[in-house]
């Protein structure tokens, strides 16, 4: 990170130590393994691997269960390290869904699920990495899913679309959102939805799943599928929570994840800018470097100005989740989300600009940020989405969807 951005946010000792721990690894993975496994698809085991076999992938697992039992601040710390260690924000992807997967085993699931599963996960020897939630015909609208999973006996079978289930083929578990209960038959939408617990492995050899790879341009190492559930069937010890809460359990936490994005939006930029800021001081033009012109001195130092505002409020929302309600830390989270996001691509943006036409050469990486920053104001939630949560919650506005 800029040296400056260092001394920007405070860290305890142990925020310190998070990030030089996690610099230490990301360090053994240089910006053209990024480059090969981008333009190659390749997911990259390795990487994962090596945090996996340090506990990260358990950074939020209470340490009862053998996790690091560290909050969300620390993952801010973890996740914003990675992107700005040469990763960027689909490095940070590759893990960020095995790390907030846990999650609701951890506060919803049965005392048997969590014995059983948590302490692989803590360990790396279970992967969470897919959460099959959004369809064709649902997309942001998550209680318009249709998947159905209805109860026979002491099983639920599982019939249905999903869209954007990414990683599921590097998981060996998948957490499914099913309707237990029609739409129609609830007071409201929210209500009827369940999770589960999917073990991938039975799953497959059961043929009760398929997959189709979605083709896209962004976040290549990542891999999303359409994917048919076909006939799943589910022993009924694999329900997380509460049958027909299951979007409540979702929104437990949604907050602290959503912050954790915007760290990695953070991360993103600043990786852009010093790449950037590199590249303006070798490169010479007309016998003087490119640097020292305003006109690429300006755009970057602005976008430097603006990763940092967001980064403070990332950090300073991170800081108070356990002291603020649900709504207010819903504003952080959201402003946050959107703040960094912008920040994210006009750092991206600003870095390909100074390298000129090699702005679009791979061998310089700036194209790549600009790629994953314009997929930073679509996922996890739209931008336009996260001024409607302002908008109804903070300005009193009415409902607009």
């Amino acid at each position: 990170m800029l040296a400056f951005s260092e001394r920007a946010v405070e860290l305890t000792d142990r925020q310190r130590r998070v990030r030089e721990e996690i610099e230490a690894i990301c360090a053994e993975f240089d910006r053209e393994y990024w480059r090969e496994k981008d333009a190659a698809g390749e997911y990259p085991h390795a990487f994962v691997e090596a945090l996996a076999d340090e506990g990260w992938l358990g950074v939020l697992v209470p340490e009862a269960y053998g996790g690091k039992g560290l909050g969300t601040t620390e993952a801010v710390v973890m996740m914003e390290t990675i992107a700005a260690s040469g990763a960027g924000f689909s490095g940070a992807q590759t893990i960020h869904a095995a790390v907030y997967n846990s999650s609701p085993l951890v506060k919803h699931g049965s005392d048997e699920m969590k014995e059983e599963l948590l302490p692989r996960v803590a360990s790396g020897d279970a992967w969470i990495q897919c959460f099959s939630l959004t369809e064709p015909k649902a997309g942001s609208e998550s209680t318009a899913i249709e998947t159905r999973a209805r109860r026979e006996g002491e099983e639920y079978v599982i019939d249905g679309e999903k869209l954007w289930t990414s990683r599921i083929d590097v998981s060996d578990y998948a957490v499914l959102a099913a309707r237990t209960t029609p739409k129609e038959a609830v007071e409201k939408k929210t209500e009827g939805i369940s999770l589960f617990l999917v073990d991938l492995e039975e799953a497959f050899d059961a043929d009760a799943i398929h997959l189709e790879e979605i083709e896209k341009t962004a976040s290549n190492v990542v891999h999303s599928f359409r994917v048919e559930y076909d006939g799943l069937r589910l022993p009924a010890e694999a329900l997380i929570g509460e049958e027909d809460r299951g979007f409540y359990h979702v929104l437990d936490g949604l907050n602290e994840e959503r912050l954790v994005i915007a760290a990695e939006c953070t991360g993103l930029g600043e990786l852009a800018i010093e790449r950037g800021a590199a590249y303006a001081g070798e490169r010479e033009v007309f016998g003087r470097s490119i640097g020292r012109n305003q006109a690429i001195q300006h755009p970057l130092a602005a976008a430097y100005a603006r990763v940092q505002a967001a980064r403070q409020l990332v950090y300073t929302a991170a800081g108070r989740t356990d002291e603020d309600d649900p709504k207010t830390i819903g504003t952080w989270a959201n402003v946050a989300k959107y703040l960094a996001a912008e920040a994210a691509f006009e750092a991206s943006d600003a870095a390909v600009q100074t390298h000129g036409g090699r702005g679009v050469a791979r061998e310089y990486d700036v194209e790549r940020y600009f790629r994953e920053a314009r997929l930073t104001r679509l996922v996890p939630i739209t931008q336009e989405l996260a001024l409607n949560y302002v908008g109804e919650n903070v300005l009193g506005l009415p409902r607009s969807f």
